[in-house]
């Protein structure tokens, strides 16, 4: 596995609605965080028309993670022939002393489509 860093805002928006007496990382934003550092380590640009379609295959949201709460993410090639540019990911979430598994899934990104009759 390769570990990529990861950091979410204290600060980030999202803590005032989700939740307001607890607040948690939402899981949306832990993806966007893990797919933008892949692409970061692939050069590509997420959320641009470069990197083609980014495909979230499973993910599994296994723990909890607090504002400010240290965060790694893993990465591994899962390439087959189906997926050709797959990936497995892990979130880990804590202090490296109690660290915990937080999502865990498979994602991929397919190459952009260009049309050949423009």
């Amino acid at each position: 596995m390769t570990p990529l860093p990861l950091a979410i805002d204290a600060q980030h928006p999202s803590f005032e609605g989700h939740f307001p007496s607890r607040p948690i990382v939402p899981g949306v934003v832990l993806l966007d965080c893990g797919l933008r550092a892949i692409a970061a380590h692939r050069s590509t640009s997420f959320g641009s028309a470069s990197h083609g379609d980014v495909r979230i295959g499973t993910a599994k949201f296994l723990s909890m993670v607090g504002p400010g709460e240290p965060v790694r993410l893993e990465i591994e090639a899962s390439s087959t022939a189906a997926v050709p540019d797959g990936y497995r990911l892990r979130i880990f979430a804590g202090r490296p002393d109690n660290e915990r598994l937080a999502v865990s899934g498979n994602v991929s990104f397919d190459p952009v489509a260009t049309d050949t009759n423009l």
